[in-house]
């Protein structure tokens, strides 16, 4: 069971990570491609490109200058440490054992715009690039014409090695379609996180983003590979709902 994330566009780079072990990010060469384009690209380029203020623009241009290779725990740091927001918020990473770490190097991936697909261990250098990103390249229009198959094959190769071949995705739309889903070696399953609201449940975003974290935080430090003792999920109130669930999307309500 490999469970998915998105990456996310906070960062803290200024905070050391305490990890010892570490490692590189698959796609490194194409992330270096994509970078190169980046550098195409002046501050008001990047804030037309990316729909962000001068001072964003500003950031991610001297990012895309400083980025190099090879990356090292002097230049670079780990994904899972890294990414700050709401589902990192949930996610907490900070709270786990080495064990924790283990498992989650080998049944989490976080989806990314410049990376592709990251290991949590996973050196990264600070950037900005959404997935949606309508990025021209050698490869296409946008960031999903560049990727293509290449994130699915990795799944599926991640998949090869798990005992159960479910992906759990907790991921956002944007993400998720970098994956062609068709192609997906195995089942599929969608948590979704709802909110009571007088007679009805309903999605409010901020919250899921946090539940997302939550969950995955929940699956890594049970040490979950069976994805049906994801239904057991108890945490900040939400509970499996099997009357709105249907066989690939699991609905979560509080």
């Amino acid at each position: 069971m490999i469970t998915i994330l998105s990456h996310a566009k906070n960062l803290d780079f200024k905070t050391d990570s305490d990890l010892d072990a570490y490692s590189i990010p698959e796609h490194l060469d194409d992330s270096r491609i994509l970078i190169n384009e980046l550098r195409q690209l002046n501050p008001k380029d990047i804030k037309k490109l990316m729909k962000v203020s001068d001072d964003i623009a500003n950031v991610n241009f001297e990012r895309n200058l400083a980025w190099k290779t090879p990356f090292t725990v002097d230049n670079a740091k780990h994904a899972i440490m890294a990414f700050k927001g709401q589902v990192y918020i949930g996610l907490d990473a900070g709270s786990f054992t080495g064990e924790d770490h283990v498992f989650a190097q080998n049944h989490l991936r976080i989806l990314s715009g410049l990376y592709g697909i990251l290991k949590p261990l996973d050196l990264i250098q600070a950037y900005r690039l959404e997935m949606g990103t309508k990025l021209k390249n050698k490869k296409g229009k946008n960031l999903y014409e560049f990727w293509g198959n290449k994130i699915t094959e990795s799944i599926n190769t991640e998949l090869t090695k798990q005992k159960d071949k479910v992906l759990i995705n907790l991921a956002s739309n944007e993400y998720f379609k970098a994956i062609k889903s068709k192609k997906v070696n195995g089942e599929i399953i969608t948590p979704v996180f709802k909110e009571q609201k007088g007679n009805d449940f309903k999605v409010i975003t901020v919250y899921a983003k946090t539940a997302r974290g939550l969950m995955s935080k929940f699956i890594i430090q049970n040490k979950i590979d069976n994805p049906d003792d994801i239904k057991a999920f108890d945490l900040d109130g939400y509970l499996f709902n099997k009357d709105l669930s249907v066989e690939t999307e699991w609905v979560f309500t509080r």
